[in-house]
């Protein structure tokens, strides 16, 4: 170490860390380069940059490497809480570490002082400062856990800190003397008003503390907090929280406390008045304009609200406003139903701005005022037009556009009609299907209602979010040319409702699709001839059934370390029509099926879960987690699932280290490199990922990543086709690949670059199956038959 500081203090170019990073370009470049010896001298220059960290620090100074914390009771007490509670405290926090290793602090000191290049002034903005011991003061940091101990019940604590000095770091271990929490004994009330005492003793067997729970700070605020919203939802518009008083009586002798919940001395003689809604006035052309002229606009009566307009101008009819609005006349005030209102008003998606106003009527009688609901509209024609350029990992590019013209109120019931024209072109660039192409063009009309729409009464819901209820038509047209045209006409009717902003429901009751493939040419009939699994896939593509998708996803909390994603599906089809054909006494079978208008009905049933864990160490940093596994079953009427049916495995958002669609079924190996669109797929899936996302340099990210995953079919499939899935062997078939991201994140739009390699093949014999031994950066052989750069839009996860 000697040394090699003496030559860095003789050249800035010339470092022991540029010596390792030149030992790795020179292995790296021999082709006998093997990974054992690459982890190696990966460990040996990490063990580098870790040491020339330090040395570059001022004369004397000292790298804060963290803080401990230590418990001393002679009690019984929960520590693992507390000594959570007090590491939380602690002030400031280290540089951060990875494995021990400080890389964002190396690259802010590699930068010097005073960077004059642009690259060193990156260097330094994309690294982190120093933390030195100077930085910090265990005095006011012993202080703050005491404090946050004394808000846990622990009154009388006492922490005291010891510093601990290396050569080139320093470290602070705290020591509390603790006692066991304060544990509340009882709960007493003193209201001097009667109408808030008896709301508040009326529902405090919701209360969130009680007799025998340990003291918390925090868990008398939130009951301060969760008091003055029921009152709140009982009609006290202008009550406050900070107008609830707990007056403690503590005992040192058995560590017991007693409250005794007051109201202040002096409150406003309207925070203690319960209000009523005297008049309910909308106006859903409301402009910042026109507000101090709302007074002289002509008005309408519907159902006991007062629209404010002419009814010619009125775009949206009362009645569909009204299913939004849960502030009546008449009605004690309620801030639930004020925020319900407000909440589903903004999700009809046809108001910029809603508000809602609350003025005190022009009367002699107390406790009335007037609900001002003032709406915003959005113009009522929308025209979108996306143009995207689409690349594959199995070599297919190009262009894919997609127009689109909305109407936000197409009926003057705020119904969404949209429709969509879109096109794409795609050709193969290099590979063995070089210059094939195909092109596509999908129309599509969609109406959506802000309501369920159903032959019977449906009972409102007091939900925030409104129901929808969704018809779609579409059409799409595929020509591979040289091969075939694919002509599929779909319809949908279904729902989209949610319970809350965490779970969302979407039903499909009726799910209609017919495809069928003209002008084969004689090499594409020749393929399926040579397939008859294939074969049967293309052939049974006449769908009728329906669809149940639920979905559960905290990835918007805000805050919450641990996120989870849960989404479940299921759908089945043909199970009408072939109950009809039972109760006529005919029971169809895979080898005698019945049709339909002419065409065979596919019948089958299809399940999948989708969990994911998101593991949020920092703003930029998290570990996240994936399992998706998936079953199908063609039976009665079919013996193969339909080909957009099938489970398929491999790409950008799957296993990434193997091309589209190419992986399985079992330890299939498929020709990836002639006719890429017809690779087979499978009647069971499951796929598991783990990636490690953190921030490079601003809206730049960084991921590292594992993948695996696999297809296969059934036993009673009749496809020779790779091997049935089997308990027994699944394991042992599944794919492994891995590689490093990077993604371009500027929030409304994620561009991402994911390169991969196999670390396991499952086409190849039993125990050859681990490929890691034969990476070999340095051959060109190997860097094309292995390497995968998958180019995508947005998370794979």
């Amino acid at each position: 170490m000697n040394k090699s500081n003496n030559i860095a203090d003789k050249s800035n170019s010339f470092s022991l860390e540029g010596l390792g990073v030149l030992f790795i370009s020179g292995v790296i470049s021999n082709p006998r380069f093997r990974v054992k010896s690459s982890f190696l001298l990966l460990l040996f220059c990490l063990l580098l940059i870790s040491c020339s960290v330090t040395k570059h620090l001022p004369a004397g100074a000292k790298l804060y490497s963290g803080a401990q914390v230590k418990l001393i009771s002679t009690e019984k007490v929960n520590k693992k809480e507390v000594k959570a509670a007090a590491l939380a405290s602690v002030r400031p926090k280290p540089n951060s570490s990875f494995f021990g290793m400080h890389p964002q602090l190396w690259l802010y000191m590699s930068a010097g002082e005073n960077p004059k290049s642009k690259f060193k002034k990156w260097l330094q903005k994309t690294g982190e400062a120093p933390v030195l011991m100077t930085n910090t003061n265990p005095g006011v940091t012993s202080a703050a856990i005491d404090a946050k101990l004394f808000n846990m019940g622990i009154f009388n604590s006492h922490t005291e800190f010891k510093i601990i000095e290396k050569t080139h770091t320093a470290s602070i271990i705290y020591t509390s003397h603790i006692h066991k929490p304060y544990k509340i004994k009882e709960i007493t009330y003193d209201i001097s008003d009667d109408s808030l005492s008896h709301l508040i003793l009326s529902d405090k067997n919701n209360a969130l503390i009680n007799a025998e729970q340990d003291y918390s700070l925090d868990k008398l605020k939130a009951e301060r907090m969760r008091i003055d919203a029921m009152l709140k939802n009982n009609g006290y518009f202008y009550f406050n929280p900070d107008y609830l008083l707990f007056k403690a009586d503590t005992s040192a002798v058995n560590h017991t406390i007693s409250f005794k919940v007051t109201l202040k001395d002096s409150i406003p003689d309207n925070a203690l008045t319960a209000y009523h809604i005297r008049n309910v006035f909308i106006d859903q052309n409301y402009s910042l304009r026109d507000a101090v002229r709302d007074s002289t606009k002509d008005t309408l009566m519907f159902q006991n609200s007062i629209f404010r307009g002419k009814e010619s101008d009125m775009f949206i009819h009362p009645n569909v406003i009204l299913r939004s609005v849960y502030l009546r006349k008449g009605e004690l005030y309620s801030r639930e139903n004020h925020t319900i209102t407000l909440n589903r008003l903004m999700s009809m998606g046809n108001f910029k701005f809603v508000q809602v106003k609350f003025s005190e009527s022009d009367t002699t009688a107390v406790g009335y005022f007037d609900a001002n609901i003032l709406l915003t509209p959005m113009p009522i024609h929308n025209f979108q037009a996306e143009l995207d350029l689409v690349t594959k990992s199995n070599n297919y590019t190009g262009p894919r556009m997609n127009l689109s013209v909305s109407n936000r109120n197409a009926f003057k019931g705020a119904e969404l009609l949209k429709l969509t024209a879109g096109g794409s072109f795609e050709a193969q660039l290099s590979g063995a299907s070089k210059n094939s192409f195909s092109y596509a063009f999908n129309p599509q009309v969609e109406l959506t209602f802000p309501k369920f729409l159903v032959p019977f009464k449906i009972t409102p819901s007091n939900s925030i979010y409104i129901p929808k209820t969704n018809f779609a038509l579409s059409y799409n047209f595929l020509k591979r040319v040289g091969y075939f045209n694919m002509n599929t006409l779909q319809f949908t009717y279904g729902f989209k409702w949610k319970n809350s902003f965490r779970v969302e429901h979407e039903f499909n009751p009726l799910n209609i699709s017919y495809t069928s493939v003209t002008n084969k040419s004689a090499v594409f009939t020749a393929l399926l001839d040579s397939n008859s699994f294939l074969k049967k896939s293309y052939e049974e593509q006449f769908i009728v059934g329906a669809n149940y998708a639920f979905t559960y996803n905290e990835q918007s909390v805000q805050g919450k370390q641990l996120q989870y994603y849960f989404h479940f599906f299921a759908e089945t089809a043909g199970n009408v029509f072939s109950l009809a054909e039972f109760i006529a006494g005919q029971k169809p079978t895979a080898n005698n099926p019945s049709k339909i208008i002419g065409s065979v009905y596919s019948q089958y049933a299809k399940f999948s879960v989708d969990n994911r864990v998101y593991l949020n160490f920092s703003k930029d940093e998290k570990l996240v987690f994936r399992l998706f596994a998936g079953v199908a079953d063609a039976y009665g009427n079919s013996s193969v699932l339909p080909y957009n049916k099938q489970f398929f495995s491999g790409g950008p958002n799957s296993v990434r280290a193997f091309q589209i669609n190419s992986l399985g079924p079992g330890t299939y190996l498929q020709a990836t490199n002639t006719n890429d669109f017809l690779q087979l797929g499978g009647d069971i899936k499951l796929e598991m990922n783990t990636e490690y996302r953190f921030g490079i340099y601003k809206f730049l990210k960084g991921a590292l990543f594992v993948d695996a995953g696999n297809v296969w079919l059934q036993k009673s499939n009749s496809s020779t086709q790779g091997t049935p899935f089997a308990f027994s062997t699944f394991i042992n078939e599944l794919a492994v690949g891995g590689g490093f991201g990077l993604r371009a994140d500027v929030s409304f739009f994620v561009l991402r670059f994911d390169l991969a390699m196999p670390f396991r093949k499952p086409w190849l014999p039993d125990n050859h199956r681990w490929v890691i031994n034969e990476i070999n950066f340095g051959s060109g052989n190997w860097r094309g038959n292995n390497l995968i750069l998958n180019i995508a839009i947005g998370y794979p996860f």
